[in-house]
Protein backbone atom coordinates (compact mmCIF):
# COMPACT_ATOMS: atom_id res chain seq x y z
CA UNK A 1 0.00 0.00 0.00
CA UNK A 2 1.80 3.50 -1.07
CA UNK A 3 1.37 6.22 1.10
CA UNK A 4 1.09 9.80 0.18
CA UNK A 5 4.12 11.87 0.40
CA UNK A 6 2.17 14.63 2.17
CA UNK A 7 0.70 11.70 5.12
CA UNK A 8 1.77 11.22 8.39
CA UNK A 9 2.11 7.63 9.43
CA UNK A 10 2.43 7.35 12.95
CA UNK A 11 2.69 3.42 14.66
CA UNK A 12 3.13 2.15 17.66
CA UNK A 13 4.04 -1.13 19.23
CA UNK A 14 2.85 -0.82 23.41
CA UNK A 15 3.63 -3.80 25.80
CA UNK A 16 3.03 -4.32 29.20
CA UNK A 17 6.33 -5.45 31.04
CA UNK A 18 5.04 -8.37 33.03
CA UNK A 19 7.50 -10.88 31.03
CA UNK A 20 9.41 -11.61 28.43
CA UNK A 21 8.44 -10.46 24.91
CA UNK A 22 6.28 -12.76 23.32
CA UNK A 23 6.87 -14.10 19.55
CA UNK A 24 3.16 -12.91 18.57
CA UNK A 25 4.21 -9.27 20.08
CA UNK A 26 7.40 -9.17 18.24
CA UNK A 27 5.27 -9.76 14.67
CA UNK A 28 3.45 -6.68 15.79
CA UNK A 29 6.00 -4.56 16.33
CA UNK A 30 7.70 -5.81 13.33
CA UNK A 31 5.56 -4.88 10.64
CA UNK A 32 4.29 -1.35 13.09
CA UNK A 33 7.93 -0.53 12.43
CA UNK A 34 7.74 -1.92 8.39
CA UNK A 35 4.63 0.12 8.01
CA UNK A 36 5.80 3.49 9.26
CA UNK A 37 9.37 2.78 7.61
CA UNK A 38 7.39 2.22 4.09
CA UNK A 39 5.74 5.44 4.42
CA UNK A 40 9.30 7.14 5.12
CA UNK A 41 10.16 5.62 2.04
CA UNK A 42 7.67 6.75 -0.07
CA UNK A 43 8.72 10.25 1.27
CA UNK A 44 6.15 10.75 4.21
CA UNK A 45 6.97 10.87 7.40
CA UNK A 46 6.69 7.62 9.33
CA UNK A 47 7.41 7.06 12.41
CA UNK A 48 7.49 4.16 14.90
CA UNK A 49 6.83 3.96 18.74
CA UNK A 50 7.46 2.45 21.58
CA UNK A 51 5.43 2.58 24.91
CA UNK A 52 5.56 0.99 28.01
CA UNK A 53 1.85 0.20 29.53
CA UNK A 54 2.59 -0.14 33.28
CA UNK A 55 -0.43 0.86 34.55
CA UNK A 56 -0.70 -2.90 36.32
CA UNK A 57 1.24 -2.42 39.02
CA UNK A 58 1.45 -5.36 40.90
CA UNK A 59 2.79 -7.23 37.27
CA UNK A 60 5.39 -4.99 35.75
CA UNK A 61 8.49 -4.80 36.34
CA UNK A 62 11.81 -2.92 35.33
CA UNK A 63 13.74 -6.00 34.55
CA UNK A 64 11.11 -6.80 31.71
CA UNK A 65 10.88 -3.46 30.51
CA UNK A 66 14.66 -3.56 29.85
CA UNK A 67 14.48 -7.52 28.35
CA UNK A 68 12.39 -6.18 26.25
CA UNK A 69 13.68 -3.04 24.80
CA UNK A 70 17.02 -5.30 24.28
CA UNK A 71 15.30 -7.79 21.95
CA UNK A 72 13.45 -5.25 19.85
CA UNK A 73 17.01 -3.94 19.73
CA UNK A 74 18.44 -7.46 18.84
CA UNK A 75 15.60 -7.94 16.44
CA UNK A 76 16.93 -4.45 14.37
CA UNK A 77 13.00 -2.99 15.04
CA UNK A 78 14.62 0.38 16.25
CA UNK A 79 12.12 3.42 17.19
CA UNK A 80 12.15 7.17 16.59
CA UNK A 81 10.10 7.83 19.73
CA UNK A 82 9.86 5.91 23.59
CA UNK A 83 12.48 5.01 26.25
CA UNK A 84 16.29 5.11 25.25
CA UNK A 85 18.70 1.98 25.07
CA UNK A 86 21.68 1.43 24.27
CA UNK A 87 22.37 -1.27 21.59
CA UNK A 88 25.50 -1.68 19.20
CA UNK A 89 27.24 1.67 20.49
CA UNK A 90 24.12 3.70 19.00
CA UNK A 91 21.49 5.13 21.13
CA UNK A 92 17.55 4.23 20.26
CA UNK A 93 14.39 5.71 21.26
CA UNK A 94 14.25 9.71 22.22
CA UNK A 95 11.49 12.61 22.98
CA UNK A 96 12.31 14.69 19.72
CA UNK A 97 8.49 15.81 19.95
CA UNK A 98 7.97 16.09 23.27
CA UNK A 99 5.10 13.89 23.68
CA UNK A 100 7.00 11.50 26.66
CA UNK A 101 6.89 10.10 28.87
CA UNK A 102 6.73 6.94 27.58
CA UNK A 103 5.85 5.20 30.84
CA UNK A 104 2.05 4.81 30.96
CA UNK A 105 2.82 4.86 35.09
CA UNK A 106 4.21 8.18 34.89
CA UNK A 107 1.19 9.83 33.00
CA UNK A 108 -1.30 9.23 35.48
CA UNK A 109 -2.19 13.12 35.63
CA UNK A 110 -3.18 13.20 32.08
CA UNK A 111 -5.47 10.44 32.26
CA UNK A 112 -7.30 11.75 35.30
CA UNK A 113 -7.60 14.74 33.47
CA UNK A 114 -9.55 13.45 30.85
CA UNK A 115 -11.42 11.23 33.26
CA UNK A 116 -12.52 14.67 34.90
CA UNK A 117 -13.95 15.58 31.33
CA UNK A 118 -15.85 12.47 30.73
CA UNK A 119 -17.15 12.84 34.03
CA UNK A 120 -17.81 16.89 33.88
CA UNK A 121 -19.38 16.03 30.26
CA UNK A 122 -21.48 13.33 31.71
CA UNK A 123 -19.85 10.62 29.59
CA UNK A 124 -18.80 8.19 32.42
CA UNK A 125 -19.60 8.59 35.77
CA UNK A 126 -18.36 7.12 39.50
CA UNK A 127 -19.73 3.89 40.59
CA UNK A 128 -19.55 2.99 44.53
CA UNK A 129 -20.82 -0.74 44.26
CA UNK A 130 -18.12 -2.87 45.98
CA UNK A 131 -16.73 -5.78 44.56
CA UNK A 132 -18.87 -8.04 47.03
CA UNK A 133 -21.79 -6.42 46.14
CA UNK A 134 -21.04 -6.62 42.07
CA UNK A 135 -20.09 -10.44 42.96
CA UNK A 136 -23.34 -11.42 44.24
CA UNK A 137 -24.69 -9.58 41.08
CA UNK A 138 -22.87 -12.00 38.84
CA UNK A 139 -23.89 -15.00 40.54
CA UNK A 140 -27.74 -14.12 40.15
CA UNK A 141 -26.87 -13.62 36.68
CA UNK A 142 -25.05 -16.91 36.27
CA UNK A 143 -27.99 -18.54 38.16
CA UNK A 144 -30.43 -17.48 36.12
CA UNK A 145 -28.29 -18.33 32.49
CA UNK A 146 -28.37 -15.11 31.56
CA UNK A 147 -25.31 -13.03 30.50
CA UNK A 148 -24.21 -10.21 33.16
CA UNK A 149 -24.39 -6.53 32.25
CA UNK A 150 -23.69 -3.65 34.91
CA UNK A 151 -27.44 -2.51 35.50
CA UNK A 152 -26.14 1.51 35.87
CA UNK A 153 -27.20 1.33 39.73
CA UNK A 154 -24.60 3.77 39.98
CA UNK A 155 -27.23 5.82 37.78
CA UNK A 156 -29.90 6.08 40.23
CA UNK A 157 -27.90 8.19 41.89
CA UNK A 158 -28.97 12.17 41.65
CA UNK A 159 -26.19 13.31 40.30
CA UNK A 160 -25.62 16.21 42.14
CA UNK A 161 -25.10 13.28 45.24
CA UNK A 162 -22.26 11.12 42.91
CA UNK A 163 -20.06 14.17 42.82
CA UNK A 164 -20.13 14.73 46.39
CA UNK A 165 -19.01 11.34 47.25
CA UNK A 166 -16.85 11.28 44.84
CA UNK A 167 -15.35 14.69 46.34
CA UNK A 168 -15.28 12.82 49.76
CA UNK A 169 -12.98 10.60 48.24
CA UNK A 170 -15.48 7.62 48.81
CA UNK A 171 -13.73 4.42 46.89
CA UNK A 172 -15.31 4.26 43.68
CA UNK A 173 -14.50 2.80 40.52
CA UNK A 174 -15.06 5.21 36.60
CA UNK A 175 -17.58 3.58 34.30
CA UNK A 176 -17.78 4.92 30.62
CA UNK A 177 -21.13 5.60 29.71
CA UNK A 178 -21.82 3.49 26.62
CA UNK A 179 -23.76 4.99 24.04
CA UNK A 180 -27.37 3.67 22.86
CA UNK A 181 -26.05 3.25 19.20
CA UNK A 182 -23.96 0.69 17.28
CA UNK A 183 -20.49 0.97 16.72
CA UNK A 184 -18.61 0.18 13.19
CA UNK A 185 -14.59 -0.45 12.99
CA UNK A 186 -13.71 -0.07 9.97
CA UNK A 187 -10.47 -2.14 10.14
CA UNK A 188 -8.60 -2.35 7.07
CA UNK A 189 -8.38 -6.01 6.97
CA UNK A 190 -11.64 -7.29 7.85
CA UNK A 191 -13.78 -5.10 6.48
CA UNK A 192 -16.28 -3.16 8.27
CA UNK A 193 -17.10 -4.94 11.63
CA UNK A 194 -20.15 -3.56 13.51
CA UNK A 195 -21.28 -4.35 16.98
CA UNK A 196 -24.29 -3.31 18.48
CA UNK A 197 -25.03 -1.64 21.85
CA UNK A 198 -26.26 -4.55 23.14
CA UNK A 199 -23.07 -6.18 23.77
CA UNK A 200 -21.32 -4.09 26.03
CA UNK A 201 -21.91 -2.48 29.23
CA UNK A 202 -20.29 0.62 31.21
CA UNK A 203 -16.81 -0.31 31.86
CA UNK A 204 -14.58 0.55 34.07
CA UNK A 205 -11.89 2.94 32.69
CA UNK A 206 -10.53 3.79 36.45
CA UNK A 207 -9.97 0.87 39.22
CA UNK A 208 -10.65 1.48 42.87
CA UNK A 209 -7.30 1.91 42.99
CA UNK A 210 -6.79 5.14 41.21
CA UNK A 211 -5.42 4.00 37.94
CA UNK A 212 -7.00 4.09 34.64
CA UNK A 213 -7.94 0.77 32.55
CA UNK A 214 -5.99 -0.23 30.06
CA UNK A 215 -8.79 1.02 27.43
CA UNK A 216 -8.95 4.81 28.59
CA UNK A 217 -4.80 4.91 28.62
CA UNK A 218 -4.66 3.63 25.32
CA UNK A 219 -7.24 6.01 24.06
CA UNK A 220 -5.79 9.04 25.78
CA UNK A 221 -2.18 7.98 24.99
CA UNK A 222 -2.48 7.33 21.12
CA UNK A 223 -4.26 10.88 20.74
CA UNK A 224 -1.61 12.70 22.89
CA UNK A 225 1.35 10.70 21.07
CA UNK A 226 -0.29 11.34 17.70
CA UNK A 227 -0.60 7.83 16.32
CA UNK A 228 -2.40 7.56 13.21
CA UNK A 229 -2.27 3.45 12.68
CA UNK A 230 -3.15 1.09 15.24
CA UNK A 231 -1.87 -2.44 14.06
CA UNK A 232 -2.36 -5.33 16.47
CA UNK A 233 -3.79 -8.85 16.94
CA UNK A 234 -7.23 -9.77 16.19
CA UNK A 235 -7.53 -10.37 19.99
CA UNK A 236 -7.87 -6.63 20.71
CA UNK A 237 -10.81 -6.16 18.19
CA UNK A 238 -13.56 -6.61 20.85
CA UNK A 239 -11.80 -3.79 22.41
CA UNK A 240 -11.85 -1.52 19.76
CA UNK A 241 -15.44 -0.62 19.98
CA UNK A 242 -14.81 0.38 23.49
CA UNK A 243 -11.64 2.48 22.30
CA UNK A 244 -13.81 4.46 19.45
CA UNK A 245 -16.61 5.33 22.11
CA UNK A 246 -13.98 6.76 24.47
CA UNK A 247 -12.68 8.60 21.61
CA UNK A 248 -15.57 10.13 20.14
CA UNK A 249 -16.83 10.96 23.62
CA UNK A 250 -13.13 12.90 24.49
CA UNK A 251 -13.38 14.80 20.89
CA UNK A 252 -10.39 12.50 19.59
CA UNK A 253 -10.27 11.40 16.38
CA UNK A 254 -9.94 7.43 15.67
CA UNK A 255 -6.67 5.84 14.00
CA UNK A 256 -7.01 3.95 10.84
CA UNK A 257 -7.27 -0.14 12.19
CA UNK A 258 -5.74 -3.12 11.41
CA UNK A 259 -6.22 -6.05 13.24
CA UNK A 260 -3.73 -9.21 12.06
CA UNK A 261 -4.09 -12.70 11.98
CA UNK A 262 -3.75 -14.72 15.72
CA UNK A 263 -0.47 -17.16 15.43
CA UNK A 264 -1.45 -20.57 16.42
CA UNK A 265 0.54 -23.50 16.98
CA UNK A 266 0.26 -26.39 13.91
CA UNK A 267 -2.22 -28.51 15.89
CA UNK A 268 -4.53 -25.22 15.81
CA UNK A 269 -4.15 -24.60 19.53
CA UNK A 270 -2.99 -20.58 20.25
CA UNK A 271 0.76 -20.56 20.73
CA UNK A 272 1.08 -19.34 24.54
CA UNK A 273 3.74 -18.66 27.08
CA UNK A 274 1.54 -22.05 28.82
CA UNK A 275 2.68 -24.01 26.50
CA UNK A 276 6.09 -24.59 27.86
CA UNK A 277 4.77 -24.85 31.32
CA UNK A 278 2.62 -27.59 29.88
CA UNK A 279 5.72 -29.45 28.67
CA UNK A 280 7.27 -29.25 31.86
CA UNK A 281 4.77 -30.37 33.52
CA UNK A 282 4.12 -33.57 31.23
CA UNK A 283 8.05 -34.05 31.63
CA UNK A 284 7.78 -34.52 35.35
CA UNK A 285 5.10 -36.65 35.53
CA UNK A 286 6.51 -39.06 33.07
CA UNK A 287 9.95 -38.72 35.15
CA UNK A 288 7.72 -39.41 38.18
CA UNK A 289 9.59 -36.56 40.30
CA UNK A 290 8.01 -36.25 43.61
CA UNK A 291 10.48 -33.48 44.83
CA UNK A 292 11.99 -30.57 43.03
CA UNK A 293 14.82 -31.34 41.79
CA UNK A 294 16.24 -27.84 41.68
CA UNK A 295 17.22 -24.85 43.78
CA UNK A 296 15.20 -21.98 44.21
CA UNK A 297 12.05 -24.07 44.15
CA UNK A 298 10.91 -26.05 47.27
CA UNK A 299 9.58 -29.37 47.66
CA UNK A 300 5.98 -27.26 48.87
CA UNK A 301 5.75 -24.68 45.74
CA UNK A 302 6.53 -27.66 43.39
CA UNK A 303 4.13 -29.74 44.48
CA UNK A 304 1.37 -27.31 44.07
CA UNK A 305 2.57 -26.11 40.75
CA UNK A 306 2.52 -29.24 39.55
CA UNK A 307 -1.29 -30.01 40.44
CA UNK A 308 -2.42 -26.61 39.70
CA UNK A 309 -2.79 -26.22 36.37
CA UNK A 310 -3.07 -22.41 36.13
CA UNK A 311 -0.07 -22.13 38.08
CA UNK A 312 3.54 -21.39 36.20
CA UNK A 313 6.50 -21.00 37.12
CA UNK A 314 9.44 -18.36 36.11
CA UNK A 315 11.43 -18.28 32.98
CA UNK A 316 14.64 -19.28 35.03
CA UNK A 317 13.20 -22.23 36.98
CA UNK A 318 11.30 -23.95 33.52
CA UNK A 319 15.08 -23.59 32.47
CA UNK A 320 16.73 -25.37 34.79
CA UNK A 321 13.97 -27.80 35.65
CA UNK A 322 14.14 -28.65 31.52
CA UNK A 323 17.94 -28.93 31.68
CA UNK A 324 17.79 -31.46 34.73
CA UNK A 325 15.29 -33.58 32.97
CA UNK A 326 16.91 -33.00 29.09
CA UNK A 327 13.73 -31.81 27.72
CA UNK A 328 13.06 -29.30 24.94
CA UNK A 329 11.13 -26.63 25.69
CA UNK A 330 8.99 -24.80 23.01
CA UNK A 331 10.13 -21.27 21.70
CA UNK A 332 7.55 -19.13 22.56
CA UNK A 333 9.25 -15.51 23.56
CA UNK A 334 11.75 -13.66 21.78
CA UNK A 335 14.19 -14.65 24.53
CA UNK A 336 13.94 -18.71 23.93
CA UNK A 337 14.71 -18.18 20.20
CA UNK A 338 17.86 -16.03 21.16
CA UNK A 339 18.65 -18.64 23.75
CA UNK A 340 17.71 -21.80 21.24
CA UNK A 341 20.37 -19.24 18.77
CA UNK A 342 18.19 -18.77 16.04
CA UNK A 343 19.13 -14.95 14.30
CA UNK A 344 17.35 -12.07 14.26
CA UNK A 345 17.51 -11.73 10.02
CA UNK A 346 15.52 -14.86 9.88
CA UNK A 347 13.26 -14.74 12.87
CA UNK A 348 12.01 -11.33 11.10
CA UNK A 349 11.67 -12.97 7.67
CA UNK A 350 9.49 -15.64 9.07
CA UNK A 351 7.67 -13.61 11.14
CA UNK A 352 6.38 -11.11 8.79
CA UNK A 353 5.25 -14.06 6.56
CA UNK A 354 2.88 -15.25 9.15
CA UNK A 355 -0.33 -13.21 8.14
CA UNK A 356 1.44 -11.47 5.04
CA UNK A 357 2.11 -12.25 1.70
CA UNK A 358 4.25 -9.85 -0.61
CA UNK A 359 2.27 -10.94 -3.76
CA UNK A 360 5.42 -10.83 -5.33
CA UNK A 361 7.21 -14.20 -7.29
CA UNK A 362 10.44 -14.94 -7.93
CA UNK A 363 12.08 -15.67 -12.07
CA UNK A 364 10.96 -19.19 -11.52
CA UNK A 365 7.44 -18.31 -10.67
CA UNK A 366 7.74 -19.53 -6.99
CA UNK A 367 6.12 -16.43 -3.95
CA UNK A 368 9.22 -14.79 -2.64
CA UNK A 369 9.63 -15.66 0.62
CA UNK A 370 13.29 -14.68 1.37
CA UNK A 371 14.04 -11.23 2.10
CA UNK A 372 15.48 -8.80 4.60
CA UNK A 373 14.37 -5.83 6.78
CA UNK A 374 14.66 -3.40 3.32
CA UNK A 375 12.80 -4.91 1.08
CA UNK A 376 10.20 -5.90 3.66
CA UNK A 377 9.79 -1.80 4.66
CA UNK A 378 9.89 -1.08 0.87
CA UNK A 379 6.90 -3.55 0.05
CA UNK A 380 4.83 -3.90 3.28
CA UNK A 381 1.37 -2.82 3.63
CA UNK A 382 -2.40 -4.11 4.52
CA UNK A 383 -3.37 -5.39 1.13
CA UNK A 384 -1.25 -8.39 1.50
CA UNK A 385 -2.63 -9.31 4.63
CA UNK A 386 -4.76 -12.38 5.36
CA UNK A 387 -7.97 -12.75 7.52
CA UNK A 388 -7.45 -15.98 8.73
CA UNK A 389 -5.13 -17.96 11.84
CA UNK A 390 -1.56 -17.84 10.87
CA UNK A 391 0.28 -21.00 11.55
CA UNK A 392 4.13 -21.16 13.37
CA UNK A 393 5.73 -23.78 11.24
CA UNK A 394 9.21 -24.41 13.47
CA UNK A 395 10.22 -26.92 10.57
CA UNK A 396 10.27 -23.65 8.03
CA UNK A 397 11.82 -21.19 11.11
CA UNK A 398 14.60 -23.76 11.06
CA UNK A 399 14.94 -24.08 7.46
CA UNK A 400 15.00 -20.20 7.37
CA UNK A 401 17.61 -20.27 9.93
CA UNK A 402 19.80 -22.80 8.30
CA UNK A 403 19.72 -20.92 5.84
CA UNK A 404 20.41 -17.93 7.07
CA UNK A 405 23.86 -19.12 8.62
CA UNK A 406 25.04 -21.09 5.44
CA UNK A 407 25.35 -17.32 3.79
CA UNK A 408 27.50 -15.72 6.40
CA UNK A 409 30.76 -16.12 6.10
CA UNK A 410 33.06 -17.86 8.21
CA UNK A 411 34.54 -14.75 9.99
CA UNK A 412 30.87 -13.17 10.19
CA UNK A 413 29.99 -16.70 11.79
CA UNK A 414 32.48 -17.10 14.32
CA UNK A 415 31.69 -13.67 15.54
CA UNK A 416 27.74 -14.38 15.77
CA UNK A 417 28.60 -17.73 17.01
CA UNK A 418 31.17 -15.76 19.71
CA UNK A 419 28.67 -13.37 20.66
CA UNK A 420 25.96 -16.27 21.21
CA UNK A 421 28.08 -18.15 23.66
CA UNK A 422 28.62 -15.30 25.46
CA UNK A 423 25.41 -15.49 26.56
CA UNK A 424 23.79 -18.71 26.55
CA UNK A 425 27.21 -20.74 26.75
CA UNK A 426 29.85 -18.98 28.51
CA UNK A 427 31.86 -22.25 29.25
CA UNK A 428 32.53 -22.03 25.09
CA UNK A 429 34.29 -18.90 25.34
CA UNK A 430 36.17 -20.07 28.31
CA UNK A 431 37.37 -23.06 26.19
CA UNK A 432 38.27 -20.83 22.94
CA UNK A 433 39.29 -18.06 22.26
CA UNK A 434 38.15 -15.68 19.46
CA UNK A 435 40.39 -17.04 17.23
CA UNK A 436 40.25 -20.51 17.91
CA UNK A 437 35.92 -20.38 17.01
CA UNK A 438 37.30 -18.73 14.17
CA UNK A 439 39.77 -21.36 12.90
CA UNK A 440 36.55 -23.88 13.51
CA UNK A 441 34.11 -21.99 11.65
CA UNK A 442 34.22 -23.41 8.27
CA UNK A 443 34.11 -26.73 9.51
CA UNK A 444 31.41 -25.82 12.31
CA UNK A 445 28.95 -23.54 10.17
CA UNK A 446 28.15 -26.48 7.91
CA UNK A 447 26.87 -28.31 10.22
CA UNK A 448 24.78 -25.99 12.00
CA UNK A 449 21.04 -24.96 11.65
CA UNK A 450 21.27 -22.76 14.83
CA UNK A 451 24.39 -21.44 16.48
CA UNK A 452 23.81 -23.94 19.54
CA UNK A 453 24.43 -26.99 17.41
CA UNK A 454 27.55 -25.55 17.63
CA UNK A 455 28.59 -27.04 20.80
CA UNK A 456 27.31 -30.66 19.89
CA UNK A 457 29.67 -30.06 16.45
CA UNK A 458 32.32 -29.71 18.88
CA UNK A 459 30.93 -31.11 22.01
CA UNK A 460 33.83 -34.14 22.10
CA UNK A 461 36.01 -31.20 23.22
CA UNK A 462 34.43 -30.54 26.40
CA UNK A 463 34.59 -34.26 27.47
CA UNK A 464 37.57 -35.32 30.03
CA UNK A 465 39.78 -37.47 28.46
CA UNK A 466 39.35 -40.50 30.68
CA UNK A 467 35.63 -39.87 29.87
CA UNK A 468 35.55 -40.37 25.85
CA UNK A 469 33.07 -43.20 25.07
CA UNK A 470 34.18 -44.82 21.94
CA UNK A 471 31.69 -45.71 19.08
CA UNK A 472 31.81 -49.67 19.30
CA UNK A 473 30.70 -49.88 15.63
CA UNK A 474 33.34 -47.15 14.15
CA UNK A 475 36.36 -48.30 16.66
CA UNK A 476 35.99 -51.88 15.01
CA UNK A 477 35.75 -50.31 11.66
CA UNK A 478 38.70 -47.64 12.11
CA UNK A 479 41.19 -50.22 13.94
CA UNK A 480 39.68 -53.92 13.86
CA UNK A 481 38.42 -54.56 10.91
CA UNK A 482 40.54 -56.93 8.63
CA UNK A 483 44.02 -57.30 9.68
CA UNK A 484 43.59 -54.62 12.10
CA UNK A 485 46.22 -52.22 10.50
CA UNK A 486 43.72 -49.20 11.74
CA UNK A 487 45.23 -50.17 15.07
CA UNK A 488 48.44 -50.67 14.02
CA UNK A 489 49.28 -47.08 12.23
CA UNK A 490 47.65 -45.50 15.03
CA UNK A 491 50.26 -46.73 17.41
CA UNK A 492 52.68 -45.54 14.93
CA UNK A 493 51.32 -42.33 14.47
CA UNK A 494 51.19 -42.29 18.62
CA UNK A 495 54.93 -42.13 18.56
CA UNK A 496 55.28 -39.33 15.15
CA UNK A 497 53.11 -37.20 17.61
CA UNK A 498 55.53 -36.67 20.30
CA UNK A 499 58.02 -35.07 16.67
CA UNK A 500 55.04 -32.24 16.01
CA UNK A 501 56.16 -29.07 17.89
CA UNK A 502 53.71 -26.65 16.22
CA UNK A 503 50.61 -27.77 16.85
CA UNK A 504 48.08 -25.87 14.47
CA UNK A 505 45.99 -27.23 12.39
CA UNK A 506 48.29 -26.49 9.40
CA UNK A 507 51.16 -28.56 10.41
CA UNK A 508 49.14 -31.04 11.98
CA UNK A 509 47.57 -31.65 8.54
CA UNK A 510 50.53 -31.53 6.95
CA UNK A 511 52.06 -34.13 9.34
CA UNK A 512 49.36 -36.67 8.69
CA UNK A 513 50.13 -36.50 5.09
CA UNK A 514 54.13 -37.11 5.89
CA UNK A 515 52.98 -39.58 7.91
CA UNK A 516 50.91 -41.46 5.05
CA UNK A 517 53.50 -41.32 2.64
CA UNK A 518 56.50 -42.15 5.27
CA UNK A 519 54.05 -45.78 5.44
CA UNK A 520 52.82 -45.79 2.11
CA UNK A 521 49.06 -46.12 3.35
CA UNK A 522 45.94 -43.86 2.08
CA UNK A 523 44.92 -40.74 4.18
CA UNK A 524 41.69 -42.69 5.78
CA UNK A 525 43.50 -45.61 7.21
CA UNK A 526 45.32 -43.07 9.67
CA UNK A 527 42.53 -39.70 9.39
CA UNK A 528 39.58 -42.21 11.10
CA UNK A 529 41.58 -44.20 13.33
CA UNK A 530 43.11 -40.60 14.90
CA UNK A 531 39.64 -39.29 14.68
CA UNK A 532 37.91 -42.17 16.36
CA UNK A 533 40.46 -41.94 18.82
CA UNK A 534 40.24 -38.67 20.01
CA UNK A 535 36.46 -37.97 19.73
CA UNK A 536 34.97 -41.18 19.89
CA UNK A 537 33.10 -41.69 16.73
CA UNK A 538 33.56 -41.31 13.40
CA UNK A 539 32.84 -37.59 12.58
CA UNK A 540 34.33 -34.45 13.77
CA UNK A 541 35.37 -31.23 11.82
CA UNK A 542 38.81 -31.15 9.80
CA UNK A 543 41.27 -33.30 11.77
CA UNK A 544 43.73 -30.81 11.98
CA UNK A 545 41.48 -28.43 13.63
CA UNK A 546 39.71 -31.38 15.86
CA UNK A 547 43.41 -32.45 17.26
CA UNK A 548 44.31 -28.54 17.43
CA UNK A 549 41.50 -27.51 19.44
CA UNK A 550 41.40 -30.62 21.88
CA UNK A 551 45.60 -30.08 22.23
CA UNK A 552 48.61 -32.27 22.28
CA UNK A 553 48.84 -33.91 25.78
CA UNK A 554 45.29 -34.28 25.37
CA UNK A 555 45.05 -36.13 21.96
CA UNK A 556 48.15 -37.95 23.23
CA UNK A 557 46.05 -39.47 26.44
CA UNK A 558 43.44 -40.06 24.34
CA UNK A 559 45.22 -42.34 21.54
CA UNK A 560 46.93 -44.10 24.34
CA UNK A 561 43.30 -44.77 25.88
CA UNK A 562 41.77 -45.73 22.68
CA UNK A 563 44.59 -48.36 22.47
CA UNK A 564 44.42 -50.00 25.36
CA UNK A 565 40.51 -50.32 24.56
CA UNK A 566 40.94 -51.62 21.02
CA UNK A 567 43.65 -54.02 22.14
CA UNK A 568 41.15 -55.49 24.80
CA UNK A 569 38.77 -55.97 22.21
CA UNK A 570 41.08 -57.90 20.12
CA UNK A 571 42.19 -59.97 22.67
CA UNK A 572 38.79 -60.64 23.90
CA UNK A 573 38.32 -62.19 20.44
CA UNK A 574 40.91 -64.11 20.28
Amino acid sequence: MSTPNDQTVITRFAPSPTGHLHIGGARTALLCWAYAQHAQNEGGNGRFLLRIEDTDQTRSSESSTQGILKDLAWLGIDWADGPSVEHDGKTIGGDDRAVGPYYQSQRLDLYNEHINKLIESDHAYPAFETPEELEAKRKVAIEAKTGYKYDRAALEIPREERMQRLAAGEPHVVRLKMPDSPITVHDQILGDVTVGPDEFDDFIIRKRDGFPTYHLAVVVDDALMGVTHVLRGQEHLINTPRHIAIQRALGFDSPTYAHMPLIFNPDGSKMSKRDKDKTAKKAVKEAKLESSPIDGLSDADFAKWLKDKTRQLPSDQLIALANHLDVHLPEIDVEDFRRAGYLPEALNNYLALLGWNPKAKNEDGTDVERFDMGYLASHYGFEGMGKGQAKFDRVKLLSFNADTIAELSDDAFATRWREWAASYDPALCEKFSAEDMRLLAPAVKTRCKTLADGRSVIGFAFIDDDAIEFDGKALHKALLKGDAKGLEMLKLYRVFLDSIESFTPEVIEQGVKDFCEQHEVGMGKVAQPIRVAVTGGPVSPPLGQTLAIIGKDAVGARIDRCVAEAEHTLAAKQ
